[in-house]
């Protein structure tokens, strides 16, 4: 049984650990707002903070900060619960990775918000900022003039900037809601045949 939890926690520890080295790296390397080009202008480290959510979206104010860090924790207390329980289960392999891939991204962030005001911002411990620095701006124009109330206007996908941690949760989610009839397929007991039933009268 022990053997069931080995790759699940695997796969958290080694994303955590991916995700804490590139934001460290970026942290130590670069300053805020500082662009490196792997794929020209599509393509690009792009290093911000935010106080928030996922891809950079935010709960304003100290007190907001301090609500979602405590969200966070425990998200990830019932997130590794249900991982918990559902290898304990033995449910379908593909959704242990799914939750497994969802838990290790909500633990990464969590993990800068709760530490990182203390190694980085001299700050306090639940104060700390989720670094960013994905951002694959693909496709890049305007709105056509005909499109309503925002003709004209810039357009950009994908315009979020992402971590790790956050492509980790995406692809739990997302997969978990595309496979969900796969994942969570009820087993149809077998039915008895009447010479079974006979044989057992």
């Amino acid at each position: 049984m022990k053997a069931a939890y080995t790759k699940p926690f695997l796969l958290i520890a080694v994303i955590i650990v991916l995700d804490q080295v590139i934001k460290t790296w970026v942290r130590t390397h670069m300053l805020l707002g500082d662009q490196i080009h792997f794929m020209g202008s599509r393509g690009m480290l792009n290093y911000t903070i935010n106080n928030g959510m996922a891809f950079g979206w935010e709960i304003g104010g100290e007190g907001g900060k301090l609500v979602l860090t405590i969200f966070r924790l425990v998200a990830c207390i019932g997130i590794g619960y249900g991982l918990y329980h559902l290898i304990k289960h033995k449910y379908h392999r593909g959704l242990i990775t799914c939750v497994a891939l969802t838990f290790a991204g909500a633990l990464g962030n969590t993990i800068d918000c709760v530490f990182y005001g203390v190694l980085f911002q001299h700050g306090k411990l639940f104060e700390g900022q989720v670094v960013d620095m994905f951002y694959f701006p693909i496709i890049r124009g305007s709105y056509p003039s005909w499109f309503p109330a925002w003709h004209g206007q810039p357009f950009e996908f994908f315009q979020p900037i992402f971590n790790l941690a956050d492509a980790a949760i995406s692809t739990g989610v997302i997969a978990i809601l595309v496979f969900q009839k796969r994942y969570f397929k009820q087993e149809v007991p077998e039915l008895s045949s009447p010479n079974s039933e006979m044989v057992e009268e």
